[in-house]
């Protein structure tokens, strides 16, 4: 409940909690605290046990802890049935991270020798001053466009 408190968050609030109820009333402050959360905790145990009664037997496993996106998400990816864990084994991401590295740099190792010629003749490369093999073909320019 209070794991994002430091130690010196705490010492704060315990003298501020000393100044403003004074030492003689603090131990009853703390008391009547404790009382109140003891009867919010009673109080929710009570309602889930309420809401398990109506569901029905049907749901007798039934978690509210599911009802956290995170914790329904979390549980779903963990499931067996669906094997996400062998898919998520089966992929090697360094590999596949090489793999496009290299198609974006030119060096495709696995390539046929025909297309590894025709790289290694430009240097991989495209040459953006040489002009088309097609011929002169301006596109239409429609001013309504744009």
């Amino acid at each position: 409940m209070f794991n994002d408190i430091g130690p010196l968050e705490l010492v704060t609030i315990i003298v501020l909690a000393v100044l403003v109820f004074g030492p003689d009333k603090l131990p009853k402050v703390i008391q009547d605290v404790m009382r109140t959360i003891r009867k919010i905790r009673e109080f929710s145990e009570s309602a889930k046990q309420d809401i398990r009664q109506e569901l029905g037997p049907e749901f007798k496993d039934f978690e509210f802890e599911d009802l956290n996106p995170k914790t329904f998400i979390r549980k779903q990816l963990d499931n067996e049935d669906l094997g996400l864990k062998e898919l998520r084994n089966g992929f090697d991401l360094k590999k596949e991270m090489a793999e496009v590295t290299d198609a974006v740099h030119g060096r495709d190792s696995e390539s046929s020798s025909s297309s590894a010629t025709s790289s290694s003749s430009s240097g991989g490369r495209v040459d953006m001053t040489k002009k088309p093999d097609a011929p002169d073909h301006r596109t239409p320019f429609d001013a309504d466009a744009t």
